[in-house]
This record gives structure tokens, C-alpha cells and sequence, in this order.
């Protein structure tokens, strides 16, 4: 039997000295990302993260070593690169740390790596178990000896990577497909690209996809998390505007989190650092200042289209001149939000939503008629005493996934309401 193709590990030769940045910009960088790695890749198996936001064992070193480096040589790319090697290339590393610490350094600088031809940028690929999945019939036939009619994508969101779909022992992906018969996929991309690059590249590979699939396929189905549901949304578009044949097969969107109107984190500037240090999830985005991506600008105001960014400064604060992108309506879209108040109504959940996307963002309201997206009532959700992180694998929301994925609705006979009230 053929096997996956398998990304190997980060080793020396995989680490090139690219570019020079400056110190302050390097230590920037550094804090930020072990931030978000503190607080979003807990991993299973992999110790739990010091108090202080300082991570421990293998991921401490790196940063350690980054810090290290930043103030003797001044902020040297080369350096740091170069002193990281030896934690990365360890046998000892865990592959699944190292993917969630190169996933977190292609959120905030994947834009770059990709410009510069870094080994460390992240290709995109569709994958399973953590190997990329050959868009060739045979090969298909021979790597998923599962495989149906019917195909489940999970698109992961900003900072992050598939592997990290299973939190607590449970992957949400695969214990969907396995209830509904439903053959899963990853993808697995840079997320510190413009959200309309990525686009383009997973409407091409899911074309592909579509035309090697070894048996008839008749139903695609999208869950999509945080970015991952603009990718979703922007794939779709650059699809039909193709006149690619894959958006036929698709009969459900869902979207965990997604900011279709923006974060507020991301467009506030820095008064508002105080305010979001509060916030586990959200205090690593205070950081930023300039050193961040095309993905992350791109959150602003929730880019989906070239148009949406192409000859404008993506630092400059301003208005929002997204081109509005309607929800299909021949296919069944479903947002899924999650406010950190324990019940609807709270201020705390109505300023700060999850913790990183407003409700009203996630759920696609808008103040103008012609941004607020459609979903039906019986579409909508919000899970209180969530923060963005647990909508990936929650009971509760599994259970709204199933439910979603098989009748066409979010609502549950349990006396909660399916959504807050409406914009006024």
C-alpha cells in the first residue's frame, strides 16, 4: 500500500538565515508568540504552561534561546534561526510541538517566510493524521481505504495547524465523520497569508480533489474555525468565479468563531492593549504593533477578496471597504459563536465575545443591510461559558455539529435560544 507522503520534521537544513529585523521588532515577535502558544496549542500529552504566560521544557528553551539572542547580536533573524535549530532539530522535540510552534510563527510572520522562500513557510496541503494527501486517484485509493461519497474538510484558524482539531483526546473532524459516515480531510496552510491567497490556492486543490476522488463523490461538507471560516467563504467565491465544478458538492458551511465583520482587537490600535490584556486569548494580539501579517490585517475588518486589500496600506486605520460577499444560498451555512458570559445579555459578553471575536461578528451581524450576512435563525448559535478555543471540541458544540450536519439545524429542544438578539 502507498503511503501518505510525510512532511519531515524540522531539521538543520530547514532552517536557513533569511533576513536581518530589528531588535525590538524580534522581541516583539518572541513574546508574542510564546503567548500564543501558551494559551492555544495544549497539545495532549505535552506539560501544561506556567502561570506566568512562560511555556516550560522544549518550547521554554526556544523561547529562552529567542530572547537570548535577540539581546546580544541585536535581533539577528539569521542568529535566532540559527540557535533554534538545535531545539527544533532535537529526535527528543515532539513533531506535534513543533508543527504548533512553526503553525504560531507562520500566523504572525507566514507573510514574510512565504516572500523570503523560508523552508519554515508552510505549504498548503490537504491532510490526515498529519500527512499531506496526494491529489492523485490511486494514491487517494490507497491512503484512505475509508473513503466515501461524501467528504468532511476542517480548516483550522490563525496561529495554528490540523493536528491541533484533537483537544483533551477528542478530534472534533474525525468523531464527525466517523457518526455520519463522512470521510475527513485537513487542511493544513499558512495562515499568516492574505485570507484571499489562501483562497485561491484551496479552491484550486479542492477542484483536484474533486476530479481524483476514487468514487462518485456527491457531498462536501465545511467546517471552518476562526480564519478558517473566511478561508471557506473566499474559497468558495474564487471558485464559482473560476467556474470550478467542486462548489456543486458543497452542501453545508459551518463556522466556529469566525469574525466575518472583523475583530475589534485588530483594528482598535494600541489604547486598547490594556483592555485586551485581560483576556487569555486575546492579550498576545496586543503585542503586535506592526510585526504582523498579511492573515492578521486581514482580520481588521474580515478580508475575503485580493480587492478587499490590493493597493491599500494594510496598517492604515480607516473605514471598511470590503466588497460584501453574500452567503450562498443553495448551500446550508451555520454560524456558531461563543460569548464568555454565562448568559445572553451580560456586558462582558457583549464587549469582549469570546474572547477574540465579538457575537455579533461571529454570527454576521451588521450594521449595514448589505455586509449582514443571512443566517437563518434556526442556523444560529451561541455557546455561553465558551471562550474561542473550546469551540473546537466542546461536547456541547459537537453535539450542535451533529445535529447541524444531519437535520439542517442549530436549534435543540433544551429552552436555549439559539442566537442573542439582533443588532439594534
Amino acid at each position: 500500500m502507498q503511503r501518505m507522503a510525510t512532511r519531515a520534521p524540522i531539521r538543520t537544513s530547514d532552517l536557513p538565515a533569511v533576513a536581518r529585523l530589528a531588535t525590538d521588532a524580534t522581541a516583539g515577535l518572541t513574546d508574542l508568540v510564546e503567548a500564543m502558544h501558551e494559551r492555544i496549542a495544549r497539545l495532549p500529552g505535552l506539560p501544561r504552561p506556567a502561570i506566568d504566560g512562560r511555556t516550560s521544557g522544549l518550547t521554554g528553551l526556544v523561547y529562552k534561546t529567542i530572547r537570548g539572542v535577540t539581546r546580544v547580536v541585536g535581533g539577528s533573524i539569521e542568529a535566532l534561526l540559527g540557535l533554534l535549530t538545535p531545539a527544533l532539530g532535537s529526535d527528543a522535540a515532539p513533531a506535534a510541538e513543533r508543527e504548533a510552534l512553526v503553525a504560531a510563527l507562520n500566523g504572525v510572520l507566514g507573510d514574510y517566510l512565504a516572500a523570503t522562500a523560508n523552508p519554515l513557510a508552510t505549504p498548503m496541503t490537504l491532510r490526515r493524521d498529519g500527512r499531506a494527501l496526494p491529489l492523485e486517484r490511486a494514491a487517494l485509493a490507497a491512503v484512505l481505504p475509508d473513503i466515501s461519497g461524501s467528504a468532511l474538510l476542517l480548516i483550522h484558524g490563525l496561529c495554528m495547524n490540523d493536528l491541533q482539531w484533537t483537544r483533551d483526546g477528542h478530534n472534533q473532524g474525525l468523531a464527525l465523520a466517523s457518526a455520519l459516515g463522512l470521510t475527513p480531510l485537513f487542511l493544513h496552510y499558512n495562515s499568516g497569508l492574505h485570507v484571499s491567497i489562501n483562497g485561491h490556492a484551496l479552491a484550486q486543490r479542492l477542484e483536484q480533489l474533486s476530479l481524483q476522488w476514487p468514487v462518485p463523490l456527491t457531498r462536501i461538507a465545511v467546517v471552518g474555525h476562526s480564519m478558517g471560516g473566511l478561508l471557506a467563504r473566499s474559497a468558495l467565491h474564487s471558485a464559482r468565479q473560476a467556474g470550478h465544478r467542486w462548489p456543486s458538492l458543497l452542501t453545508d458551511l459551518v463556522f466556529l468563531g469566525t469574525p466575518h465583520h472583523g475583530a475589534p482587537l485588530e483594528r482598535a490600535g494600541h489604547w486598547i492593549d490594556i483592555v485586551l490584556g485581560a483576556t487569555p486569548y486575546a492579550a498576545p494580539f496586543a503585542r503586535l504593533g506592526k510585526v504582523r501579517s498579511a492573515g492578521i490585517t486581514d482580520l481588521r475588518h474580515g478580508n475575503l477578496l485580493d480587492e478587499d486589500w490590493v493597493g491599500r496600506d494594510r496598517y492604515a486605520r480607516g473605514v471598511d471597504r470590503r466588497q460584501p460577499v453574500p452567503l450562498p444560498s443553495d448551500v446550508r451555512c451555520f454560524a456558531v459563536a461563543a460569548s464568555l458570559a454565562t448568559q445572553a445579555g451580560a456586558l462582558r459578553g457583549e464587549l469582549l465575545g469570546d474572547g477574540l471575536v465579538p457575537v455579533d461578528s461571529a454570527l454576521g451581524r451588521h450594521r449595514d443591510p448589505a455586509r449582514c450576512l443571512d443566517f437563518a435563525a434556526q442556523r444560529q448559535w451561541i455557546g455561553y461559558g465558551m471562550n474561542h478555543m473550546d469551540l473546537l471540541g466542546h461536547p456541547e458544540v459537537h453535539a450542535r455539529l451533529m445535529r447541524a450536519l444531519t437535520e439542517g439545524t442549530l436549534a435543540a429542544d433544551d429552552g436555549r435560544p439559539s442566537a442573542a438578539p439582533p443588532l439594534a
